[in-house]
């Protein structure tokens, strides 16, 4: 971790702080290209915009995948004030970002909130093998 990677936490962090005081869950993220300049940040807006999908890694992984082209996108890194989740994960990943540093992990979140929370989802699958395959054979090669 090097000095300008903490600078760039510490405003996650701050962002973090806005999304709180405006009413939100307390989250917050930023861009860094590969100039080290901040091109993009962001906050979590899930309680104001009534969006369940309003986390910020998840609005500057669209972000990052409408503006930056690929190389840039590879060699920019999102700070951000919690490791990311699974849905912003999954996006981070198809964004083409290049690097992901955090404060907060996940199992030290979830030491800061009281038990309980939404259950997981109750996934039941694979099934429809051969019919599924249709539609997704032969499309990524």
């Amino acid at each position: 971790m090097t000095p300008d990677d903490e600078q760039f936490l510490r405003r996650a962090i701050e962002l973090a702080a806005k999304a709180r005081s405006g009413g939100n869950p307390p989250f917050g993220s930023i861009l860094v290209g590969p100039n080290g300049n901040v091109t993009a940040e962001d906050h979590n807006t899930v309680l104001t915009d009534g969006d369940i999908t309003a986390h910020p890694e998840l609005k500057l992984a669209r972000w990052a995948a409408a503006n930056l082209d690929p190389e840039v996108a590879a060699a920019t890194t999102m700070y951000t004030s919690c490791q990311p989740c699974g849905m912003c994960t999954g996006a981070i990943e198809r964004s083409g970002l290049g690097r992901i540093v955090f404060a907060l992990s996940n199992n030290q979140l979830a030491g800061l909130k009281p038990s309980g929370g939404p259950p997981p989802a109750n996934l039941d699958g694979p099934a429809l093998f051969d019919e599924a395959r249709i539609p997704v054979q032969g499309y990524y090669t």
